[in-house]
């Protein structure tokens, strides 16, 4: 995998992320960082609604070591 993924993501933005791979559960986020997602081409507004890209999915995945890392 390359470092094109390898994002320096805010706590905030990481929540953001997590809650959005599942879009059933989506909730209400603020909208800053929903914005700043879509800006960095981790999430697309569909009809109103945020959903995760294909590269958030990445990201959430490759950063998810990095999390738990920051945790221990």
């Amino acid at each position: 995998m390359t470092d094109d993924f390898d994002l320096d993501l805010s706590p905030d933005q990481w929540a953001a992320l997590r809650t959005l791979r599942n879009p059933l559960s989506n909730g209400r986020l603020k909208a800053h960082l929903v914005e700043s997602l879509v800006t960095l081409g981790l999430v697309v507004i569909d009809d109103g609604v945020p959903a995760i890209t294909t590269t958030g999915r990445k990201v959430l995945v490759r950063g998810s070591c990095r999390l738990l890392d920051l945790v221990a």
